[in-house]
């Protein structure tokens, strides 16, 4: 196989002289890897620059235990270690799927061919740099639709309920509000004057006005027994449902027995049971208007955490409202997990000039992380004050905390403990890009029953 001649082809190597590529054919030497070997594996040392001449390897990563597919490189892919990279240790695999012959260059001819092979060097660094951008751009991609993937899922719980108590209150009012002859035929032939309908209709809007009051359920157990005695003793039909209802509302032993004073006995039934109609019909449409209400900021919650319609620029906002929103928008796994959370950012703190929709990243990350480190019932504290043109926004759990053999780690690209599918290792380096970007810090210290991360921003 004429080596040079392979390296000619390549479209990465197509501009480097030819005696520069005759010196990189000397100084270097061919492998060949059967199939089903390694070329190499995750974690061991990389000293050599890479190119594949022919075959084609499989790359994949190993996190906990499981294969993380990352592609397939073929002839003509340059890797491994190249000029100026700091890389150290390998962070994938590659197992031939069939035989390959690849050319490599110790890193110990690096210094000769950083000082006279320059345009050799030029192409790799180039193509190194062309790499960190692509890969970079895709990982902080994926990185987002996992989040978005983690969001969108507490955000369909969270509408699904509301939504549900939406259609199945309108379904029940329909019925409830459903045209009986036999009760309007009761309601219209009821005897009595303007007066005694005025207080009845006083009765009932006092009722109304004060709403449901806080019982014990042995206080509404038993005022529902005295309703229903009564009820039973004035022959009132459907009395177990009436009564049920008006202890719902807290309706006074004293205001059943006035309303009786004021009707005949043979209307009694129709009076009680239009004044639970209009009871039952207030408490369905109040359910109707909470979960739409519910419904209805939540979607605000979506678009204030978005900024949908503030694109990406900065401007002076207060901190509290987007660890609000993110709040919001996590509270589906931070109830599903238990975990109290409090919050304690003054209302005079001053306001920060960022750009809200990246802040709203950073504030998913931290607290998304802080949940998943948290046993059962556990606790986040968000607080934060002014430090001179600064402000600090402290994010705290009370969780096992970080190791310390990795605290150094957690801010490095694709560094993760979580398992597969669970994380890139991505959130906390975006996070700290971001802060980085508006001018601010992000520091983390740990220990057992307590792990902080401060982020630091100009307030300027």
């Amino acid at each position: 196989m004429d080596i040079l001649k392979e390296l000619k082809g390549n479209e990465s190597l197509s501009s480097v002289p030819e005696p520069e590529l005759q010196w990189l054919v000397e100084n270097s030497e061919i492998i060949e890897v059967k199939e089903g070997d390694y070329l190499y594996r995750n974690g061991d040392p990389v000293d050599y620059l890479l190119i594949i001449i022919a075959g084609r390897l499989r790359m994949f990563v190993n996190r906990n235990g499981q294969h993380r597919e990352l592609g397939f490189n073929e002839k003509d892919y340059i890797g491994g270690l190249l000029p100026y990279s700091r890389m150290k240790i390998g962070a994938a695999s590659a197992v031939a799927l069939e035989k390959t012959t690849a050319l490599r260059l110790h890193r110990d001819k690096f210094p000769e061919m950083i000082t006279t092979q320059h345009e050799l060097v030029e192409s790799f660094v180039h193509l190194m740099l062309d790499r960190i951008r692509s890969f970079t751009k895709l990982d902080q991609q994926n990185e987002k639709m996992i989040s978005l993937g983690k969001l969108s899922a507490g955000l369909a719980h969270e509408l699904n309920n509301p939504a549900a108590a939406v259609v199945r209150s309108a379904s029940a009012l329909k019925k409830h509000l459903g045209f009986v002859p036999e009760k309007f035929k009761q309601v219209i032939s009821i005897e009595s004057d303007e007066a005694r309908v005025d207080r009845i209709n006083e009765i009932l809007s006092a009722v109304l006005q004060r709403g449901a009051p806080d019982q014990t359920l042995m206080e509404r157990s038993g005022l529902e027994d005295e309703l229903t005695d009564w009820l039973e003793d004035h022959e009132v039909e459907e009395s177990f449902e009436i009564a049920e209802s008006f202890a719902e509302y807290g309706i006074k032993m004293e205001e059943l027995e006035e309303i009786g004073e004021l009707i005949l006995p043979k209307d009694l039934t129709a009076v009680l049971t239009w004044v639970n109609s209009v009871l039952t019909t207030e408490k369905m449409v109040d359910e109707i208007a909470e979960a739409s209400q519910r419904i209805g900021d939540l979607v605000h919650s979506i678009k204030e955490y978005s900024h949908m319609d503030g694109g990406a620029d900065k401007k002076m906002i207060v901190l509290r409202d987007g660890v609000d929103s993110t709040l919001r928008i996590l509270q589906h796994k931070i109830k599903a997990n238990n975990v109290k959370v409090k919050v304690d950012m003054p209302d005079d703190l001053p306001q920060v000039c960022v750009s809200p929709g990246e802040m709203n990243q950073v504030w998913t990350n931290l607290i998304d992380n802080a949940i998943d480190a948290l046993p059962e019932a556990g606790e986040i504290r968000i607080e934060a004050r002014q430090d001179r043109e600064f402000v600090i926004t402290k994010v705290i759990d009370n969780g096992t905390g970080i190791p310390a053999d990795v605290l150094e780690q957690i801010f490095d690209p694709f560094f993760t403990t979580k398992e597969i599918g669970k994380g890139s290792g991505l959130g906390l380096e975006i996070a700290q890009n971001i802060v980085k970007r508006h001018n601010g810090q992000i520091k983390v210290n740990s220990r057992p029953g307590h792990t902080e991360f401060n982020v630091c921003l100009p307030i300027e």
